[in-house]
């Protein structure tokens, strides 16, 4: 049940990212502090519609699932992030997720 419900988060979050304008993602993507700038204002409204820290990290592990299948890093931050990505387990990753909603609250 558990692989069923993250299949349909991460389609969720495809759809979502394929109708972002292409221009806007290269935007949000082109630097680490308009990226960070950007997850800030979705914590911000996750916040404020009553979702918990580990409700907000959750999510950005399938933003992060979905970047890291999907998109080529645009600076050395993402560079980096997405290797953590790569050799971290899930607990690992989790963890990261917990520290990205951290860093831009």
């Amino acid at each position: 049940m558990v692989d069923k419900e993250r299949d349909v988060d991460m389609n969720k979050v495809e759809d979502t990212v394929s109708r972002m304008d292409e221009g806007k993602k290269d935007e949000i993507l082109a630097s680490f502090e308009e990226f960070k700038s950007y997850l800030h204002s979705k914590v911000q409204i996750g916040e404020k519609m009553g979702m918990s820290e580990e409700t907000l990290a959750k999510t950005a592990e399938k933003v992060a699932d979905y970047l890291a299948a999907h998109e080529d890093p645009r600076n050395a931050e993402e560079n980096l992030l997405k290797e953590l990505w790569k050799v971290g387990e899930q607990e690992e990753r989790h963890k990261l997720a917990h520290m990205l909603v951290r860093l831009v609250k």
